[in-house]
């Protein structure tokens, strides 16, 4: 029982240690990134629908386009019907980044960027950085600290940030 002190002291030491960086970042949560999805090309769009709703999308991207590159590299299909029956492309570049992809928005402020006292359009409404790259998958991949590793076999949309 002599020891009982240096034990609880111990113990608190830890205790702070350990709660440091909680209590340290405590209120300091990075916002979440606002997407939007009403691009010039979306606009021009007849039929404003993705290969399959938006909810499912949000969700399961990643393992819908994982599914894609066996089907397209392993299995040599080149059609995706989805949950509608409608057919598409197996295609990121093709058919994904048709849409998502803000070429002209991304040019323009680019070019903007470089000038003086030229300012570059809400990043939260055109899916850009400052810098100008798109971002409209970079953003939601950085915020969630996920590295796709997309770009490894297909083209970097205009150098977007990583």
């Amino acid at each position: 029982m002599n020891k009982k002190g240096g034990i609880l002291l111990g113990l608190l030491i830890f205790v702070v240690i350990v709660a440091s960086p909680i209590l340290y970042n405590k209120g300091k949560a990075k916002a979440a990134p606002v997407i939007n999805l009403n691009t010039p090309v979306i606009q021009q769009l007849s039929d404003k629908e993705c290969v399959e709703p938006a909810e499912y999308m949000r969700q399961n991207h990643m393992q819908l386009l994982l599914q894609w590159r066996d089907a397209k590299v392993r299995d040599g299909q080149s059609v995706y019907i989805n949950s509608k029956g409608k057919a598409y492309d197996i295609s990121l570049e093709g058919t994904c980044l048709k849409c998502h992809d803000d070429k002209t928005v991304s040019d323009s402020v680019t070019s903007n960027a470089a000038k003086p006292n030229v300012s570059a359009p809400n990043a939260a409404t055109t899916n850009l950085t400052s810098d100008g790259s798109n971002q409209f998958c970079f953003s939601c991949h950085n915020y969630a600290s996920v590295k796709p590793n997309c770009w490894n076999c297909h083209s970097d949309p205009r150098g977007a940030q990583k």
